[in-house]
């Protein structure tokens, strides 16, 4: 596919659309570029189970556990401040969040602090099928971006 063009696009920093096949590669397009640029990529992701395998197969590519996590609802206080002690230590790159977490006060407050290599936003395709009923949180993600720090952005 159109993967190495992709890729190539993320490490050079440029806002990238990509729209691929369910099973056709897409999340490489940003894992890759993930492990390769200073900082850790914010990715934003509709269900907290495709999260999770995500989370859990970037894992198992890595001696550092640390190198993916994810923060929604599904964790407790202590299991949210591991995550962000990893991502303060430099251990994290990939970072994945709900749209609605993504938009909470204080990981807002958090994101400000650490260098953001680039936002990925999974199944954005989504936000044009099924129109102004797709998660409206998804519209407010542009904003939200704007108030954590520019850095690049695919979807």
């Amino acid at each position: 596919g159109n993967q190495e063009a992709v890729i190539r696009n993320v490490l050079e920093g440029k806002d990238t659309f990509v729209l691929m096949p369910t099973g056709g590669g897409k999340s490489l397009c940003y894992q890759l570029p993930a492990l390769l640029m200073d900082g850790v990529a914010i990715i934003i992701s509709p269900l907290i189970a495709l999260m999770k395998n995500q989370v859990d197969a970037m894992r198992t590519f890595s001696a550092e556990s640390g190198i993916a996590h994810f923060l929604n609802s599904s964790l407790n206080k202590t299991a949210v401040a591991q995550v962000r002690s990893d991502v303060m230590e430099g251990k994290t790159k990939l970072l994945y969040f709900a749209p609605e977490s993504l938009t909470k006060e204080d990981n807002v407050a958090f994101l400000r602090k650490i260098k953001i290599s680039f936002y990925a936003i999974d199944e954005a395709h989504c936000i044009s099928e099924w129109g102004h009923d797709f998660r409206p949180e998804y519209r407010r993600i542009r904003p939200i971006i704007n108030e954590i720090g520019q850095a690049p952005l695919i979807a």
